[in-house]
């Protein structure tokens, strides 16, 4: 097996072959972090001398044992809101190619279907405490029709934003021809799958420490109206994937705080201007003000007609 590592570039270099030897499940540091104990023999001219590489990723959610265990500070803010999650299924005459993601903003938080398959997408609707909960008590039949309502449903606003939205859409299908199509109807749920879970902002002190890094929203907590959770984690593990296969590459210790404070200060960039970001529209959409709900509403409508700003905002958001 030829074993490659890959740097920041893309540049892929094979390293010497390497047998992988045995991982010890029970090895723990004066630390007092538990962790992984790999020792390869790297070549005939080095038979006796293994590498010995003990750390931990944290990638145990906004609860992070491995967190705590470091002792680092968190910054936290609750949104006193609950994210009601299912795993839905289509009905029958919603568009073949599922692979749009849907979501509307509610007075009480926004509701959104991200595609899984043709035929099913998860559901993640932000919304008060007491609204989670009564979600939560409902049979599968009223809970698929309440899906169903909150995307469909006319919702109660004041006749000024209403007429302001109903001119900023005649001048957007009279300029570009484009139509506004509704969501796809649900039929029913997958057993079991249904729960909900508090919402908040949270931002770690640091993700690094020695022999140990936090990823995901160990490290970061941000609200779901984005979707941008598990993009943060993706773009987390993707770059301490290149910063640990730069530093094996240089033959540097993997564990040290000098290589693992690479990986902090490259996501630091990214992480924080999303949070910043998401924490400015969750309150954006929880005021009933209204010349900013009119203002939101013309602002998110227009995103949505101008392909251009829309895919500018979904590579941000994925790299």
């Amino acid at each position: 097996m030829e074993i490659v590592a890959r740097s920041r570039n893309g540049t892929a270099t094979p390293l010497p072959p390497t047998p992988f030897a045995t991982i010890m499940r029970s090895t723990r540091r004066a630390t007092g972090f538990p962790c992984v104990r790999a020792s390869a023999r790297l070549d005939k001219r080095r038979a006796s001398t293994d590498e010995l590489a003990c750390w931990q990723v944290g990638a145990d959610g906004y609860n992070s044992l491995v967190r705590k265990q470091m002792g680092v500070q968190n910054f936290t803010i609750a949104y006193n809101q609950m994210g009601v999650v299912a795993t839905l299924q289509l009905a029958s005459d919603s568009p073949v190619d599922n692979v749009t993601a849907w979501q509307r903003f509610l007075p009480t938080g926004p509701i959104a279907l991200l595609p899984l398959n043709d035929r099913m997408s998860s559901l993640v609707w932000s919304t008060s405490v007491a609204e989670a909960k009564r979600l939560l008590q409902l049979d599968g039949d009223a809970f698929v029709a309440a899906v169903n309502a909150a995307f469909s449903k006319p919702v109660a606003r004041s006749t000024f934003v209403d007429q302001v939205l109903s001119n900023v859409h005649s001048l957007i299908k009279q300029s570009s021809g484009q139509r506004f199509e509704p969501a796809p109807a649900v039929m029913s749920e997958v057993e079991k799958s249904r729960a909900a879970f508090p919402l908040g902002l949270g931002h770690t002190s640091t993700y690094v420490g020695q022999g140990v890094c936090l990823i995901g929203d160990a490290a970061h907590r941000v609200h779901p109206l984005a979707g941008q959770g598990v993009n943060l984690g993706f773009g987390d593990v993707q770059t301490l994937t290149d910063v640990l296969a730069d530093a094996s590459y240089a033959g540097l210790g993997l564990g040290t705080v000098g290589e693992l404070i690479k990986y902090e200060q490259e996501r630091l960039k990214h992480n924080v201007a999303v949070l910043l970001t998401t924490h400015g529209l969750q309150r954006l959409y929880t005021t009933d003000f209204l010349p900013t709900v009119a203002l939101r509403s013309v602002g998110l409508t227009l995103t949505n007609a101008m392909p251009p700003v829309k895919k500018f905002l979904m590579n941000y958001a994925m790299s």
